[in-house]
């Protein structure tokens, strides 16, 4: 198990220490897992309702982080996904709570409601009114159990908000109480994981899945879903999920909605991203009118890959709740949508040649080298990748594969001579390949252009604009022979191809002495420490693989060939 923790019976403790320690309105209860409001007052009839939740720990940056004015006033925490004590739940009610009362928020969960009952029932023995609004939002078990045994999932957060904002606004036990009972019954989520997560007592993953494998309906303790399928991409997943969302909340055509995209502990902000952008546009599909959405992570798992959707059915009057103010240092904020997704032009018009002259005749060859080099790329990918993956970020083929695409995508007056095709091929993937791939080889091909001559080039233009391309790079990234980059591939390459041509050897010939030049000098890299790049930080760690950017350049040598 690899963690970032001390000891896991330690974990608790001092997470709470941490979240406390950055969060100025908040404190931790003397001798309990329980995190409070700073400001809470000491004369009990000046206390409005006070507003608990929690649960097991594992969860963050629930429930801690939404402790503050205007949603909870505490958050229990017990050991990760186990339900706290009676007492520490009790020990959190007379914390907070006055002669207002108290009102506590529970998941669905038998541990959760057991004690965070009872401990109802000692407030209310002790003379503290208090009440329990039960969360039941996870649709996955629709099949399975009847609605009043479904889990609490992420969808909690939202009842949070709607409850802490009543209760701020002077509303009474009864009516919090009411508006929380209304909101978690308006609620409905549904997650899905990519692989399991590890609790740190336990030590081990949860559950297994295969490569192609997703977990559907799962809970948020690192258990298994309702049912295992295969992989499918991220639309299809959103689709599944929402569907059975809508179905059973009854969410038709003119509904409004509020929607949580929720991440599970694992997953990157890219992902959540994709998900949001997809989920929008399915409700849109069906006339839904989506009033606030978040994106986030606002429950999570532990380290789980994967996310949960929520949907609530929003009013004015629930909508007013979830725009109130609130300090709760991981409420993020009011989920205000734009109107229509935003596209801005560009400042002009990007530089392109215009008024091609007639095509000469060579340049049917030149088209077939360059729609080569793209074929070439295609097939490379999955090498270039791996490659790149071992000793830089991984993207150099999906990046090469794009520049083939807009190689393919030139018109053909982009043909017609040399110098304009290479302006063009050079304007092509300064615009497709990101990373430093792109401007090494748009600068490079736009300072061969500007050497060729509208007239027919001969073997040693050819060779001079090669040269000074070659040049080009070593001069815009300082790379020089032996720092083991693309240049230890194409400095030699350049070297062979213009002695061999003032030797006298056809351009094919002298080409193949530059190929096998560059190939042999893609091979050294191998043993070179680098000295630029990302695979300047590995140091020795990144010998014995060659560099990419030297592999690539034999790649599309060979297909020129």
């Amino acid at each position: 198990m690899k963690k970032l923790v001390n000891a896991p019976r330690e974990v608790v403790r001092e997470m709470l220490e941490g979240v406390v320690a950055l969060a100025p309105g908040q404190a931790l209860l003397e001798g309990e897992t329980v995190v409070v409001r700073a400001d809470v007052p000491a004369a009990l009839g000046a206390r409005r309702v006070a507003i608990l939740s929690g649960g097991g720990s594992g969860h963050e940056p629930a429930h801690a982080g939404y402790v503050g004015a205007g949603m909870l006033h505490a958050a229990v925490a017990g050991d990760v996904f186990t339900s706290p004590s009676a007492d520490a739940v009790l020990a959190a009610i007379r914390a907070v709570a006055g002669t207002a009362g108290a009102l506590l928020i529970v998941k669905n969960y038998t541990g959760d409601r057991l004690n965070f009952g009872l401990a109802a029932e000692l407030a209310r023995a002790e003379g503290i009114p208090t009440e329990v609004v039960v969360v039941a939002d996870d649709v996955a078990l629709r099949d399975t159990v009847e609605p009043a045994r479904r889990r609490g999932i992420a969808g909690v957060v939202l009842v949070h908000k709607v409850a802490g904002a009543a209760a701020a606004a002077g509303a009474s036990l009864a009516e919090v109480a009411r508006e929380a009972t209304e909101a978690a019954s308006a609620l409905g989520s549904m997650g899905v994981a990519l692989g399991p997560c590890t609790v740190p007592a336990a030590g081990r993953p949860g559950f297994t899945l295969g490569e192609g494998e997703v977990e559907l309906g799962l809970g948020i303790h690192g258990e298994q879903g309702v049912r295992r399928v295969a992989l499918q991409p991220a639309d299809a997943l959103v689709d599944t999920l929402l569907s059975a969302i809508v179905e059973d909340r009854g969410i038709g055509k003119g509904e409004r909605v509020a929607l949580m995209v929720n991440g599970l502990g694992g997953t990157p902000p890219m992902e959540l991203a994709i998900v949001t952008r997809r989920a929008l546009a399915f409700l849109a599909e069906r006339g839904v009118q989506v009033e606030r959405a978040w994106q986030g992570t606002f429950l999570s798992a532990l380290e789980m890959p994967g996310c949960s959707l929520t949907l609530l059915k929003v009013d004015d009057a629930r909508l007013a709740r979830l725009d109130a103010a609130t300090e709760a240092p991981a409420w993020p904020g009011k989920g205000a949508l734009v109107a229509q997704r935003r596209v801005v032009s560009p400042r002009g018009p990007l530089p392109t040649i215009q008024g091609h002259p007639k095509p000469q005749p060579q340049m049917g060859q030149v088209k077939a080298g360059a729609l080569a080099v793209a074929d070439a790329w295609d097939a490379a990918e999955e090498k270039l990748t791996e490659l790149d993956s071992a000793a830089g970020d991984g993207d150099l083929g999906l990046s090469l594969v794009r520049g083939a695409a807009a190689i393919r995508a030139l018109p053909e007056g982009a043909w017609a001579t040399p110098s304009g095709a290479l302006t063009e091929l050079g304007q092509a993937l300064r615009r497709s390949i990101g990373g430093s791939s792109g401007p090494f080889y748009a600068t490079a091909l736009l300072r061969a252009s500007r050497h060729l001559t509208n007239k027919v080039p001969d073997a040693a233009d050819w060779a001079k604009a090669f040269q000074v391309a070659v040049e080009a790079v070593s001069e815009l990234g300082g790379a020089r022979p032996g720092d083991r980059t693309m240049v230890d591939a194409l400095h030699p390459a350049a070297e062979t191809l213009g002695r061999a041509v003032r030797e006298g050897k056809s351009l094919g010939a002298a080409w193949a002495e530059a190929t096998l030049a560059a190939e042999q000098g893609a091979e050294a890299t191998a043993s070179m420490t680098a000295r630029l790049g990302r695979a300047s930080y590995l140091g020795e760690r990144a010998k014995g693989i060659p560099d990419a950017g030297a592999a690539a350049v034999v790649i599309w040598m060979k297909a020129l060939g």
